[in-house]
């Protein structure tokens, strides 16, 4: 661990009451704060614009969006494992977020001059998709390379509602201009803050240099490339049983998030038909989520780590999530929608996303790069894709309506018993390494 600074304790005894946070932590606390919330910003404002295209492009054509998706991130794939081969670790953030300011821009330009392509709105559905988990994985592997487990469980959740806080900012700021800037405008915009959250990334790196933790890699270390070669995160998840465990749960948390997004589309596509009005309704929805997250990840979500573990911060969202399903196959109506999609998306901010990302702080700096995008997009994708069809071929059963929503809450209690497994093997991890 950082030797403490003498006195610090004592000059800002706030931080560490109520936060967990060390005075010499502050900086490397607010860089990661600022790097979340300006990449959620940004994304955020993309993500009504991106369900709007979807819901354009019709909702029964949602499960080949999803396929594209996934296609998509597997031809991705390979280009980031070469940068991440050869490129410092603290060089990969500006690299792959310059390209995908780049094509925002590119898209942007193209969605002002012809604002109804149909598909053109796919095309951006699908990369929109693709750099959404790319990007946020990205930023949570520069987190784990940066901090040691222990500081993981008292500083991620805080850190965390940096992206609560872009995501409640982006939304609103989504839904305030549509209507003057377009959506090809608000692509625009958003790249902008999406690039400036990759300065906030390299200030991290920085910072670790200076605070080099007992058992941590040097300076001279951090700076050499990671080596290998671009398919090195899909073999190591292969080769081993924890990374296999936590592809799994990624699977598992994607089938309970697509089987509710079908939802989602569905019922938004029959009350709201107006594109604006279903971008605002898709708006506020973000900003109700965002409000709660946050709330939970400044109070809550660290002291639960720090006493419970990380496995409790992964087996409660699910076992909630395989109660709302059920619920909503006794009432399949709007406004339980909307609780039980709101108690999925939340709690994935406040207590599943911290946690699965402290799952990688025991493990080597190459798999939290490579393995770990590799199944935060490529599995998280196909897990998306496989159940994308599930779902479409079960509401081809019109005579059997509940029945997704049944499997739906298998589902979520069979992702419920991997996280906790995932929880115990993580603690093990923690107390080898000591």
């Amino acid at each position: 661990m950082n030797a403490p600074v003498p006195g610090a304790d004592a000059r800002l005894p706030w931080l560490s009451r109520l936060f967990g946070v060390r005075p010499h932590e502050a900086p490397a606390v607010a860089a990661g704060l600022v790097m979340f919330f300006l990449l959620f910003t940004g994304y955020f404002m993309l993500r009504p614009v991106r369900e709007t295209m979807g819901v354009a492009g019709g909702v029964h054509n949602l499960q080949w969006l999803f396929t594209g998706t996934f296609l998509a991130t597997l031809a991705v794939l390979p280009l980031f494992g070469w940068i991440a081969s050869k490129v410092p670790r603290r060089r990969i953030v500006p690299w792959v977020f310059g390209f995908v300011v780049a094509s925002l821009l590119g898209f942007g330009a193209g969605l002002v001059l012809q604002p109804d392509n149909v598909w053109a709105g796919r095309a951006f559905y699908i990369w929109v998709s693709v750099i959404n988990f790319l990007l946020i994985s990205l930023a949570w592997s520069v987190l784990a390379d940066v901090f040691a487990s222990a500081e993981a469980k008292r500083l991620f959740a805080l850190i965390a509602a940096g992206a609560s806080a872009g995501g409640l900012t982006g939304p609103i700021l989504a839904t305030w201009l549509v209507q003057p800037l377009g959506h090809g405008g608000l692509m625009l915009l958003s790249s902008l803050f999406i690039g400036a959250s990759a300065v906030a990334a390299l200030w991290l790196h920085r910072w670790r240099d200076r605070h080099p933790f007992v058992g941590g890699e040097s300076a001279t270390q951090r700076q050499r490339p990671l080596g290998g070669n671009p398919f090195a995160g899909a073999t190591a998840v292969f080769r081993s049983r924890y990374l296999l465990g936590i592809a799994l749960f990624v699977v598992l948390l994607a089938t309970v998030t697509t089987f509710l997004y079908f939802e989602q589309a569905r019922m938004v596509a029959e009350l709201f038909p107006d594109r604006t009005r279903q971008t605002q309704v898709f708006g506020l929805i973000d900003t109700v989520v965002q409000t709660l997250a946050i709330l939970t990840q400044l109070f809550i979500t660290g002291r639960i780590a720090q006493r419970l573990g990380v496995g409790a911060l992964l087996v409660g969202v699910p076992l909630v999530m395989a109660f709302g399903f059920l619920w909503l196959a006794l009432a399949p109506v709007f406004a339980v929608f909307v609780v039980v999609m709101v108690a999925r998306r939340a709690g994935e901010y406040a207590f599943v996303r911290p946690g699965r990302e402290m799952l990688y702080t025991v493990m080597p700096a190459e798999d939290k790069y490579k393995a770990k995008n590799f199944i935060d997009t490529v599995v998280y994708r196909g897990g998306d894709a496989l159940s994308a069809w599930v779902k479409r071929g079960l509401d081809l059963l019109g005579e059997h309506p509940a029945l997704a929503m049944i499997i739906g809450a298998g589902v979520a209690l069979a992702w419920a018993g991997t996280g906790f497994a995932l929880g115990r093997a993580q603690r093990r991890r923690e107390s080898a390494s000591m």
